[in-house]
């Protein structure tokens, strides 16, 4: 599983169950920094109940060292499950503001570009734009690509997310 990244390495991602302890995130980063594998994403949030939480990991590397992780994790006392994911059987996405520099005569140009990637404008003043982008990966790599000429000002990603397509669980 994985995507293939640009530096010949594999994009894997991992979801992750745990317990809402503290020192979990912790723990399971460690993991991860004892095999060198750098963390490109990581996004916690709670689950049903607040009982427990989802990690939604994003790393590159080989698939092999990977395999090794993951059992490293599983046996992780506050971890429940933990389950690399195929971006064809899940639905992912990522949430992306976006501050551009902008003027009378370049704002309607900026505008466009929001328009065509389904953005929308949450802050604006004389001398700049706020960009609220939600989607794939791709597609806010495409829109920052597209606003770089205008003078990005600044950028906050919020990393993947991601759900299981139909019955299969996360």
């Amino acid at each position: 599983m994985g995507n293939p990244a640009t530096n010949g390495e594999v994009t894997h991602t991992l979801s992750v169950y745990v317990a809402n302890q503290p020192g979990v995130l912790v723990r399971v980063a460690q993991v991860f920094a004892r095999r060198a594998f750098n963390i490109d994403s990581l996004v916690v949030s709670a689950g049903n109940d607040g009982e427990f939480s989802r990690m939604t990991i994003t790393a590159q590397g080989a698939a092999d060292a990977l395999t090794n992780i993951i059992k490293s994790v599983q046996r992780l006392v506050d971890v429940i499950h933990v389950s690399e994911h195929d971006p064809a059987t899940t639905i992912e996405k990522e949430l992306a503001l976006i501050k551009v520099k902008t003027d009378a005569k370049s704002r309607p140009e900026v505008l466009q570009v929001v328009e065509h990637f389904k953005g929308q404008t949450v802050d604006l003043t004389e001398g700049s734009l706020v960009i609220q982008v939600t989607g794939n990966s791709d597609k806010l790599d495409a829109m920052v690509e597209m606003l770089r000429r205008f003078g990005i000002l600044e950028i906050v990603r919020t990393g993947k997310v991601l759900m299981a397509r139909g019955e299969e669980e996360t």
